[in-house]
């Protein structure tokens, strides 16, 4: 047996995720990342993981943009996200994202330069929002393992 359970199971991915209550989970990666998933204090819910994934996949698509234009490799940035819910569907419709650089002293055209050069690399880079924006196909699918009715 492995330390990955997805793999266990002849699953080829390297998340996972283990019911832990009622709607609640700890998402897991092959790696030893784990992040608590529901509705709870202390929890992300699925809502606020695909928030913060768009949000952080433009920063760190963007991140090489900045640090190059920076000079520095070494910068404060906070990346501020929230998302319009549909009023009739469970989705969303769309998200705003804001990346706020601290302490830089860039003119406003240098400003408006990567601010540019930084859209480009997001759109070049982030996974997330490319897959968001083209709408990505998904398939559920229920496995049962372990003893059976005909054993």
């Amino acid at each position: 047996m492995t330390d990955d359970p997805a793999a266990d199971s002849g699953a080829t991915k390297e998340l996972w995720a283990e019911r832990t209550g009622v709607r609640t989970f700890v998402g897991r990666s092959a790696s030893g990342a784990e992040v608590k998933i529901g509705k709870g204090p202390g929890e992300f819910s699925p809502g606020d993981l695909i928030k913060l994934a768009i949000a952080t996949c433009n920063a760190m698509s963007a991140d090489h943009t900045i640090s190059r234009a920076l000079g520095t490799r070494d910068f404060v940035e906070t990346v501020g996200v929230s998302g319009t819910v549909h009023e009739t569907e469970e989705r969303f419709d769309n998200f705003q994202i804001e990346m706020v650089l601290s302490g830089t002293e860039l003119s406003d055209d240098e400003k408006a330069q990567l601010a540019e050069k930084a859209g480009e690399a997001i759109a070049k880079y982030c996974t997330v929002g490319n897959t968001v924006h083209t709408g990505a196909s998904y398939q559920p699918m229920l496995t049962f393992e372990g003893r059976s009715d005909t054993e």
